[in-house]
Order: C-alpha cells, then structure tokens, then sequence
C-alpha cells in the first residue's frame, strides 16, 4: 500500500488520538496488583476500565451510561456532562475497592488531561483510588 503523505485520512482526529494512545501504551502498562485505568470519551458519555494487560482481563468498569450515574442532579457551577464523568469516575473507584483494587496507573487514552477526562480522573481519586 502506498503512504499518502497529505492525505485528510493521514491527519483524521481519530487517528492522531489512536496515535498519541499508542505512544502512551508504550509507557503504561497494567498488571493484576497495579490495573490500568483507562478512559474512552465519546461525544456524549464517559467510560472507564480497569484493565490488566498482563493476563489481558478487564476487570471492571462504569460509564457516565450506568443507571445510578444519569439519576444524580447536576449541582453547582459544573456542566452536566463534567458531573457525570466525576460521578462515573467515583462510581469506579467504590467498585474497585470492593474487588480490592486501591492502586492503579492512569491511561487518559491520547486525550488531553482537560474537561471531562480531567473530571472522570479526579471523581476516581475522590472515590478512593490513588494514582
């Protein structure tokens, strides 16, 4: 296959970003003791994964799309969907604590720590989970 150097599929925005994750997944890796915690942000919803690359299991997760995450009202100066990523990242962290998971790496998956991933990131600290 011939390389298009100028091409608009070369510059895509999703490509980048699965580029820059990539680079990240080259550094971060995640073990049973130590899980990745990795983040997906579509337009609309929020989703986390504690993963653990060594065994290749994913052990668990939330979403901004989980039942007791869309009850919670938006309080205060936040957007609703910054809210929901806190309250996701929270709802993570209550789960991995139960399964006893306390430490884990962070993988912002090639998005920019800001905004919702920002929130999702400090919603899991609030819950517990150190990182």
């Amino acid at each position: 296959m011939r390389k298009l150097k100028y091409s608009k599929i070369r510059n895509s925005r999703k490509l980048q970003r699965e580029r820059r994750h990539r680079r990240v997944r080259n550094k971060v890796t995640g073990t049973a003791q130590r899980p990745r915690l990795v983040v997906f942000r579509s337009l609309k919803n929020m989703e986390g994964q504690l993963v653990d690359d060594v065994n290749g299991l994913t052990l668990l997760g939330a979403s901004t799309r989980s039942p007791s995450v869309r009850e919670q009202e938006v309080t205060g100066d936040e957007q609703a969907g910054v809210a929901r990523a806190r309250a996701a990242g929270k709802l993570l962290a209550e789960r991995a604590r139960k399964e006893g998971i306390e430490v884990v790496v962070f993988d912002r998956g090639g998005y920019k720590y800001h905004g919702r991933v920002q929130a999702f990131a400090e919603g899991a600290r609030e819950g517990g989970l150190e990182f």
